[in-house]
């Protein structure tokens, strides 16, 4: 297997981190990530039959991406070779590929293996697509960030996208076992503190033998407890791209939260974004979305409680007036819900697109004229107000067009009584009409 500590130059009996002096030797050694390299996993199934196709490994850092790419390339008995986008511009990957075309002129593939494989431009990723299809590499490209965005159509459609997951407990316990059988000697943690240490990794697993390589440091006479941990170990910030994926899927599980009337699963997302380092602002404005979109006149509170607390943030700043956004958010999840509003909103753009030529009809139009009270402006208008039910029941549509029904009320909250009403004002409207001989 390559040995990326031997090719930095350093010698075999050299101190290496922890996290390399375990990495697997054997696929099957990769931790965490059997639906991939188990017999009937994509991978397990290409190295039996020992062709490998270009792939996209897609998961979180501390995964096995590094090393499931070096093993691959052993395991097919092709070249490896290494690149991160980070660093790698255009002449790096000239050098790569002309070393692949002299080394397969002597019947030896290559499979390059690309990290942070998004942060090459268009036109970097387009240069890989002529020595992907004639075979010069075999490229595996990884990334924490979702391919679809990410990366190019056609370089995605030339590679099978593998998405590995973050590490569970018995995976980490997996790594923890390794490193105490490497160390010859296990970590002496109170139950409690070892749940804690596997909870601190977040599923990375290249993180969590960093944490365990600092408690192998440290000589204690009695087993470490949680405090001890808290104390000797930094807990790193969330993972969370304000600007990534990672953005989009949580704030995506807030609204959903509630919309699905959750006020805890609505604060847990709220606050996990938060601690992110989300701006707060943001925050507000969807909470002004949810209520107009999720709630709308089932409940006409919602959306002045989401506009209020969004000011009153402004008003305060943090953390004092993130307090008002929480409160928008439980109120919003336990509100009743209708999207009422929201599905006439669109239906009635969409037949104002289609008809958005035709002029209004010429008894709702004000003649402030004598010129356009001659041709007809306002002839015939009833005022509501004057009427027997404050209601004249006529047409608003423009002539010719058939009167549509965009606002159907869900009858929850206060929709149920809105819904009583427009039923019993359509019923009016039809006999108002009758008896003024119009046609409905």
């Amino acid at each position: 297997m390559t040995d990326l500590f031997g090719a930095a130059g350093l010698d075999e009996g050299a101190p290496r981190p922890l996290a390399e002096a375990i990495r697997p030797a054997k696929l099957n050694e990769v931790v965490g990530q059997d639906h991939l390299i188990g017999p009937d996993g994509p991978l397990g199934r290409m190295l039996a039959q020992g062709e490998l196709s270009s792939i996209v490994l897609w998961g979180p850092p501390g995964v096995g991406k590094t090393t499931i790419a070096q093993l691959l390339a052993e395991g097919t008995g092709l070249h490896f070779e290494a690149l991160s986008a980070v660093f790698s511009g255009v002449k790096d990957l000239r050098a790569v590929f002309d070393k692949a075309e002299a080394r397969r002129s002597t019947g030896q593939g290559t499979l390059l293996f690309v990290d942070e494989i998004h942060r090459f431009n268009k036109a970097q990723q387009d240069g890989f697509l002529p020595f992907v299809e004639r075979g010069v590499i075999t490229l595996i490209g990884a990334t924490t960030e979702n391919p679809s965005f990410e990366l190019n159509g056609a370089l995605l459609s030339r590679c099978q996208v593998l998405v590995l997951k973050a590490l569970d407990e018995a995976a980490l316990e997996r790594l923890l076992a390794r490193a105490e059988a490497y160390k010859q000697r296990q970590l002496d943690l109170s139950p409690d503190a070892r749940a804690y240490l596997l909870d601190l990794a977040g599923g990375d697993g290249r993180y969590f033998l960093g944490l365990v390589e600092d408690l192998f440091r440290i000589k204690t006479t009695k087993p470490l407890e949680i405090q001890d941990l808290k104390n000797w170990l930094s807990k790193r910030a969330p993972a969370y791209d304000k600007s990534g994926e990672g953005h989009y899927n949580l704030i995506s599980a807030l609204h959903k939260a509630v919309r699905g009337s959750d006020p805890d699963g609505s604060l847990y997302w709220f606050a996990r974004m938060l601690k992110g380092g989300e701006d707060p602002l943001f925050l507000g404005r969807r909470l002004v979305r949810m209520a107009s979109e999720d709630i709308g006149l089932a409940d006409p509170t919602a959306l002045m409680i989401a506009g209020e607390a969004v000011r009153t943030y402004e008003r305060l700043g943090s953390p004092e007036g993130e307090l008002a956004l929480a409160h928008a958010v439980v109120h919003l999840a336990t509100a009743p819900k209708s999207n009422a509003v929201y599905n006439a909103f669109k239906a009635a753009m969409v037949a104002a697109e289609g008809s958005g030529d035709l002029a209004p009809p010429k008894h709702i139009l004000n003649a402030p004229t004598g010129m356009m009270k001659d041709q007809g402006y306002g002839e015939g208008y009833i005022y509501d107000h004057d009427t027997e039910h404050g209601f004249s029941g006529q047409n608003y549509f423009p002539d010719g067009v058939k009167r549509q029904k965009f606002y159907d009320p869900k009858g929850e909250g206060r929709e149920k009584s809105i819904r009583e009403k427009l039923a019993y004002l359509e019923d009016l409207r039809v006999r108002l009409q009758k008896a003024r001989g119009e046609t409905t």
